[in-house]
């Protein structure tokens, strides 16, 4: 494990030399296709002998019910929003992500900082105050990013959903409105929205992949392809032998 913050701030009563386990973070745009592939990296460490924890967005027990009624009102502004998810973030690392490495787990986790970096820039809030935010975080042992271009991920969520394009653009219920990049107006509806929001959240993440190096891997390409991508890396990770 990496024994870094973000920051090489000192987490309290945390010895990050004790940290034994991994820290694996899938990253990618909605729709790209993370989910299915953690499930499937799960079960397959488990296979070979590794006790595996998944990690997600929102998922806090006590701030994931709390940011789910916040933004069904829609009335947060931009650094309310950002602060919800930094509390999520924070209370899972401490009482998940950490104890799970400490006890040797290999911690996956579906998003990490770099999304939340994403959302809150696009959203105005300045680069340095939401990195310095974060500044606790854990390095990661590893970052991949499920990397697609839009013209490919609009067919592929519109597949997901069984939809038509032009009865999504009257749907808003299908779409979340943050997701969507509805606070910013980004266009007359959540389909045009949407798709202005994630043409966004691609050119950032292209951005941060060189900034924080992540492992980029082609997710327009099938599942298997990606799929086995992603297990040749965290077979080189673990020095797992086939």
């Amino acid at each position: 494990m990496n024994n870094k913050t973000l920051s090489n701030i000192p987490l309290p009563n945390v010895d990050l030399n004790e940290l034994k386990g991994k820290l694996i973070v899938i990253e990618g745009t909605d729709g790209v296709g993370r989910s299915s592939q953690i499930m499937d990296l799960k079960e397959w460490l488990e296979i070979k002998g590794y006790a595996v924890v998944v990690t997600g967005w929102t998922r806090s027990p006590y701030i994931g019910k709390t940011i789910q009624k916040a933004k069904k009102k829609h009335t947060l502004n931009v650094y309310t929003f950002s602060l919800l998810y930094l509390a999520d973030f924070g209370d899972r690392l401490i009482h998940e992500i950490i104890p799970a490495l400490k006890a040797g787990y290999i911690v996956i986790a579906d998003r990490y900082i770099y999304t939340a970096f994403i959302r809150s820039i696009i959203r105005g809030i300045d680069k340095d105050w939401i990195y310095k935010a974060y500044g606790f975080a854990l390095i990661p042992d590893v970052v991949f990013y499920l990397k697609i271009g839009i013209k490919d991920l609009i067919p592929r969520i519109l597949n997901s959903k069984n939809l038509e394009e032009e009865y999504w653009k009257k749907s808003e219920i299908l779409l979340d409105y943050w997701e969507s990049g509805m606070d910013m107006r980004l266009g007359h509806d959540f389909y045009e929205s949407f798709v202005n929001y994630q043409k966004k959240s691609i050119q950032y993440f292209n951005q941060m992949a060189k900034e924080f190096n992540f492992i980029t891997i082609d997710a327009s390409k099938k599942f298997s392809s990606v799929n086995k991508e992603l297990k040749k890396h965290i077979s080189n990770l673990l020095e797992i032998k086939e």
